[in-house]
């Protein structure tokens, strides 16, 4: 009788202990899919508000844009001063339509970035194509001084350059009997010296192509700068106000201060950077990154001219077009080791 009772005992305590263990798993279960649906409510809520985000920059980013095609086209046929005015308040809106497609990266996906930034480059392209086309006078008489100052300042280069004027007028048209250049630029060049003053560059476009084993000084603060064929040299240059634009390039280093970096069909190529925005490389390898070390007497002032914040530099943030993994670094890009960064840049 003790024995039965004793098990009777057992018995009836193990069954309160399967109860309450049952029950513990009923509040357990039931806590997890309270949890599981606040989840799922918060998480509808953030894709409804990316969403909402996302329909908001579509809506003013495209009439923006259109804003500013419009004031584009309105240049055809129009006097030089309705032209100036209508391209200053179309640079403004453009410049202002780059800010606000940088700060409404961290919410849009990498397609609509694409599209977005493409559609932002053809509208800094077409603007600087109607400014070439439309007003070859504005700066005749400057651009008349800075072809002398070319000749003049031709011999100062490291090493001698072989027609220096020629790369400089490239692309020039005829006003008035005399050559207007339209760009600032350097080509087809090899084993040579490249110098240009703040005085010729100034908030000009300045392109540099083709050329191989060449060291370039770019004072000042240009309006764009334009790499393409480059093998081989190094380029360092002034705080860049809108967008640098590198293509084909190789086994170069290059330093440079910009609002937006955007690299092309790039290899073993070094990049000391200063960027506003972001940076973003499409078809490359190889490519490093560092702050931008490079330091001449008046570059506080050209950054003030180029409109560029010191104190804002995203020398780090590189986004890479053809790698999109998520969570997994791009083996495209790497950062260049403290110990390996160039701070000397003197010959």
């Amino acid at each position: 009788m003790d024995v039965v009772a004793e098990v009777s005992q057992e018995t009836g305590f193990a069954g309160e202990s399967g109860a309450d263990k049952i029950q513990e798993r009923l509040q357990k279960r039931h806590q997890a899919r309270v949890e599981d649906a606040e989840r799922r409510k918060e998480a509808k809520e953030s894709q409804s508000v990316a969403e909402e985000k996302g329909e908001y920059f579509y809506t003013t980013f495209n009439k923006e844009r259109a804003s500013i095609e419009e004031l584009l086209s309105s240049c055809s046929g129009a006097d030089r001063a309705a032209v100036t005015r209508t391209l200053e308040e179309a640079t403004a809106k453009t410049v202002q339509l780059q800010k606000f497609l940088n700060d409404s990266m961290l919410f849009l996906k990498q397609y609509d970035l694409r599209q977005a930034q493409a559609a932002l480059q053809k509208l800094q392209t077409s603007l600087t194509e109607i400014r070439e086309e439309a007003l070859p006078k504005k700066k005749f008489g400057f651009r008349a001084r800075t072809k002398a100052t070319d000749q003049v300042s031709a011999p100062v280069s490291a090493t001698p350059l072989p027609d220096a004027g020629t790369p400089a007028d490239s692309g020039s048209t005829k006003v008035d009997g005399a050559a207007a250049p339209e760009q600032c630029s350097f080509s087809n060049m090899d084993n040579v010296s490249l110098t240009k003053t703040a005085e010729e560059i100034q908030k000009r476009d300045v392109l540099l192509t083709h050329l191989t084993n060449c060291k370039v000084r770019l004072f000042g603060a240009p309006s764009t700068l334009h790499l393409k064929h480059i093998d081989s040299c190094e380029i360092l240059c002034g705080p860049v106000s809108s967008s640098v634009f590198i293509d084909h390039c190789t086994n170069s280093t290059l330093a440079v201060p910009c609002q937006q970096l955007r690299t092309h069909n790039t290899t073993d190529t070094q990049v000391y950077l200063h960027v506003t925005s972001r940076a973003i490389i499409e078809d490359c390898r190889g490519v490093s990154f560092a702050p931008f070390s490079w330091s001449y007497p008046t570059l506080e002032e050209d950054f003030t001219v180029a409109g560029l914040d010191q104190d804002r530099n995203n020398w780090n943030q590189v986004d890479d077009f053809n790698w999109l993994a998520a969570g997994t670094p791009s083996p495209n890009w790497t950062v260049i080791p403290e110990v390996d960064r160039k701070t000397n840049w003197d010959p």
